[in-house]
């Protein structure tokens, strides 16, 4: 199972491990706790769209299509998107929306559905969220305090046998390493890197690196990654920095998916290259 914030998460952070996933056999579920309704247009070809027919609608749309592309399920948990607060101070989150909830009042469906589907290895943000969008630290929140009640028999008893799952990661796909070794192996080709500006801005931010315990390799699966990107249109223009590094790059210099191991009931030797290490048959 794979929490993600918004419609879009699910296929930029730890795609490419779901879609290796998937073709091996494994069952996986994504969750997206909202809707994503206060996000911006970040395509212009897709404003006509929305225009007509509302964000919250096209993204809905959008997330079926690459849940798809996936071979996932998909669950909406269904909160209001926080939106991102920009300011100095940034002004206060709308009422109600994710982010503005207790958490004690959003587990509830992550907990049901934590449940029914017992997962095994469950995925999500670390405690800063990947970045701090409040979406994404709930999100985090919300993801370790359901796995805890849906482990306990005592809470939520109205919801169904208690489900403990067995290992939790954290996506850490987006190491300053893993950027600089694509820049760095585009400016070699006489390419341009489209990372020049994100990496002169990386001191403003910790580098996980040495956060990183589980590198699943995965390039055969980035195309199918790339392909349920591209179907959420509204936030991702095909000429964007997400698509200017080759695939042959990114196989060649990067070719795995980057993972924290957060806890785990299951004894495993760390470094791994599956998340499933610990618990697959002979282990």
């Amino acid at each position: 199972m794979a929490v993600h914030a918004h419609p879009d998460d699910e296929s930029s952070k730890g795609a490419a491990a779901t879609a290796r996933y998937v073709a091996e056999g494994v069952d996986v579920m994504v969750v997206t706790c909202t809707g994503g309704e206060r996000g911006d247009v970040l395509n212009a070809a897709a404003q006509a769209e929305v225009d007509e027919r509302g964000l919250a609608a096209v993204r809905r749309d959008e997330m079926a299509r690459a849940a798809k592309v996936l071979g996932v399920r998909h669950a909406w948990l269904g909160f209001p998107d926080s939106g991102f607060p920009e300011g100095d101070p940034p002004p206060p989150l709308p009422a109600d929306c994710f982010a503005d909830l207790p958490v004690g009042d959003t587990i509830e469906g992550l907990v049901a559905l934590i449940r029914e589907f017992r997962p095994q290895v469950v995925t999500t943000y670390d405690e800063n969220g990947g970045y701090p969008h409040p979406d994404h630290i709930r999100t985090h929140e919300t993801t370790m305090a359901a796995i805890d009640a849906a482990g306990d028999a005592d809470a939520f008893a109205e919801l169904g046998h208690a489900w403990h799952v067995q290992k939790v990661y954290y996506n850490q796909t987006f190491s300053k390493a893993r950027v600089q070794a694509l820049h760095l192996a585009m400016i070699d080709a006489d390419l341009d890197s489209p990372y020049h500006d994100w990496l002169e801005r990386w001191d403003d931010r910790p580098d996980d690196i040495d956060r990183i315990t589980t590198k699943v390799p995965c390039s055969e699966w980035f195309e199918v990654r790339d392909r349920a990107l591209l179907e959420h249109r509204t936030q991702i223009d095909p000429d964007s920095m997400w698509f200017q590094v080759p695939l042959d790059f990114q196989r060649r210099v990067w070719p795995t998916e980057d993972f924290e191991l957060a806890r785990s009931s299951v004894p495993t030797a760390l470094p791994e290259d599956d998340l499933f290490a610990g618990l697959r048959e002979g282990s």
